[in-house]
C-alpha cells in the first residue's frame, strides 16, 4: 500500500495522542486530556514530546495518531514546538493495536516506525535519543523492539518487562508482566532483570504488519478497510468512522508483543515518568524539608508530605499530612496520597452522576482561539473570548439565545445579518436570536472580548453553522 506521504527518512516518529488521563482529574478531562495541558515548565507534554523527537525528521514531519475531537490541540502543540506534522485522526478510540496498524499501512514497507506516547516526561533528551539508536539494528532485522526504564524503586503503578542476559544493546524479552503488588515489585527490583514498560516501540512497518497478520488478522483486516477509505485534508488524515469503529479494540501489548518472537528490549537509564497519577506529578516538584511540594500559589503551614497544585488562586493547607490538593477554576480534588490511583474510578462515578465537570473544562480551546465561561446562572452566561490574529469563528446562528459582544482588546470584524462592521476597544454590539453572525480578528494582536448570552437555552449544541474555516458541522 502506498504511503500518505512517501518518506525516505530512516526513522519515522509517530506520537500516540489518545487517552483521557482521568487519573489527573480535575486538571485532565475528556475535553482536554493531560497531554495537551501545560503541566511542566509552561509546556504541554505533547509539545515536549514533539521537541524531543523533532531532530529525527529534520526534513520531514512528525506523525501523530489522535482523536478527531483533539485535532486542533495537536496542531497548536506542533506549532508551539516549531515542528512539521501530519496527524492521522481516529473517529473513536480503539486502543494502540488498530492505531499502529493504520500508521504502518500508511508507511513504506521498509520504514522504521517509532511509536511513543504523547504524555511522558523525559528530561534527558540526548540520552533518550541515544537509547533509541541502540534499538535500530534489531528493528532493521525485522525484530519488534520495545524500551524499558531501569527501575529506581518498587513501583506498583507500572507494567514490567523481564529480559534475558545479553551483551547486545537490545536484549531478548522473556515476558511482560502486569502491574505488581508491593512485595512482587520489591522482588523485581532485587532481581535486576525487570524493567518498567515505557510503552515505546521501534519496528519496521512490514514487520509490524506481518506480526498483526499472525496474531490479530481481524484487526489488520479492519485497518486495511479503514485506510482504503481515509480522506486527506491538508495535514489531517481523517479515518472513516464506520470502518474504524468496527475494529476490535486492543492494545499492541496484548494483540502482538506478548505473543510474538522475536521481541527485544533496550534499557533506558535516564529519568522518566509516565505522569500517570498525581503522585507522579508531585515527584516532579521540588520538596521542602517536610516533603511538601508546591506548584503555583500553594501555601503550607505545619504540614507534611502535602502536594498542592494551585495555578489560579491561593490554596492553604494547615496541619495536613499525605494529601494531594488539586485546584482548578471549577473543581477541587482533595485526596490521600495512598488513593491517587483511584481518581479514575471517582471520575467514572461523577460521569454516571452527569456532573459536567467530570468531562468538560470551564475553559475550552478552539481552533480559532479559546474561551472561558466565567459565570452563568438562570438564562444567562458570561464568557471571556480570545481570537487569534487572522482567525475567525464560523458563520452561525442560535435558536435560543441572543448575544452581547464587548471588545476589550484588539479589533473585531462583525457580521450580523446583512451588515459587516468593525468594533474596537470599548465598543459593543448585539446579536439577536436567530440572526446569522460571525466574529473575525483582522488584526495582528489577539482579539479579547466579553460575551454575554441570554435566553432560554445556553448549551454549546445550540449552534447552526453555515460556513466554517475548520470543517466543523
Amino acid at each position: 500500500m502506498n504511503s500518505v506521504k512517501p518518506s525516505s527518512l530512516h526513522l519515522q516518529p509517530i506520537i500516540l495522542c489518545g487517552g483521557s488521563g482521568t487519573r489527573l482529574w480535575p486538571l485532565s478531562r475528556k475535553s482536554l486530556p493531560k497531554q495537551f495541558v501545560p503541566l511542566i515548565g509552561g509546556k504541554s507534554l505533547l509539545q515536549a514530546t514533539f521537541e524531543r523527537v523533532a531532530e529525527l525528521v529534520p526534513q520531514g514531519a512528525v506523525w501523530t495518531l489522535a482523536s478527531e475531537e483533539h485535532r486542533f490541540l495537536v496542531r497548536d502543540a506542533a506549532e508551539a514546538a516549531g515542528v512539521a506534522w501530519l496527524s492521522l485522526l481516529e473517529p473513536v478510540g480503539r486502543n494502540t493495536a488498530p492505531a499502529m496498524a493504520v500508521a504502518a499501512l500508511n508507511a513504506a514497507p521498509e520504514q522504521l516506525l517509532l511509536f511513543l506516547p504523547a504524555d511522558h516526561h523525559v528530561p534527558e533528551k540526548a540520552l533518550f535519543l541515544q537509547t533509541l539508536t541502540e534499538g535500530v539494528a534489531a528493528a532493521e532485522q525485522g525484530g519488534l523492539v520495545t524500551f524499558g526504564v531501569t527501575p529506581t524503586q518498587p513501583h506498583t503503578g507500572y507494567g514490567y518487562i523481564q529480559v534475558e542476559a545479553s551483551a547486545e544493546p537490545a536484549k531478548p524479552v522473556r515476558r511482560f508482566v502486569e502491574k505488581p503488588d508491593q512485595q512482587t515489585a520489591l522482588a523485581y527490583l532485587a532481581a535486576g532483570d525487570y524493567f518498567w514498560n515505557a510503552g515505546i516501540f521501534l519496528v519496521r512497518a512490514d514487520a509490524l504488519l506481518d506480526a498483526l497478520e499472525q496474531h490479530a488478522p481481524d484487526i489488520l483486516d479492519s485497518a486495511r478497510l479503514t485506510v482504503a477509505g481515509q480522506r486527506e485534508d491538508g495535514q489531517f488524515i481523517h479515518l472513516p468512522a464506520e470502518a474504524f469503529a468496527a475494529c476490535r479494540a486492543e492494545s499492541i501489548d496484548y494483540a502482538v508483543l506478548e505473543r510474538h518472537q522475536p521481541v527485544a528490549m533496550v534499557p533506558f537509564r535516564g529519568a522518566w515518568s509516565d505522569v500517570g497519577s498525581w503522585n507522579a506529578v508531585a515527584e516532579l516538584a521540588q520538596a521542602d524539608e517536610q516533603n511538601n511540594r508546591i506548584l503555583g500559589q500553594g501555601h503550607v503551614y505545619q504540614a507534611q508530605s502535602t502536594f498542592i497544585h494551585a495555578p489560579h488562586r491561593p490554596v492553604v493547607a494547615l496541619g495536613t499530612e499525605n494529601l494531594l490538593i488539586i485546584d482548578t477554576t471549577d473543581a477541587l480534588l482533595v485526596a490521600a496520597s495512598s488513593h491517587a490511583e483511584q481518581v479514575k474510578e471517582v471520575v467514572a462515578q461523577l460521569q454516571e452522576a452527569h456532573v459536567p465537570q467530570a468531562s468538560q473544562h470551564r475553559h475550552a480551546a478552539r481552533p480559532w482561539g479559546e474561551y472561558d465561561a466565567i459565570d452563568e446562572g438562570h438564562r444567562f452566561k458570561v464568557k471571556r473570548i480570545s481570537v487569534k490574529p487572522g482567525a475567525s469563528l464560523s458563520l452561525q446562528l442560535h435558536h435560543h439565545r441572543a448575544e452581547h459582544w464587548i471588545v476589550v482588546k484588539g479589533t473585531a470584524r462583525v457580521t450580523c445579518g446583512d451588515e459587516s462592521f468593525l468594533l474596537t476597544e470599548n465598543q459593543s454590539t448585539f446579536i439577536p436570536i436567530g440572526t446569522p453572525h460571525r466574529l473575525e480578528n483582522p488584526g495582528r494582536i489577539p482579539l479579547e472580548m466579553i460575551e454575554v448570552q441570554s435566553g432560554s437555552y445556553l448549551g454549546e449544541d445550540d449552534i447552526r453553522r453555515f460556513d466554517d474555516d475548520y470543517g466543523r458541522n
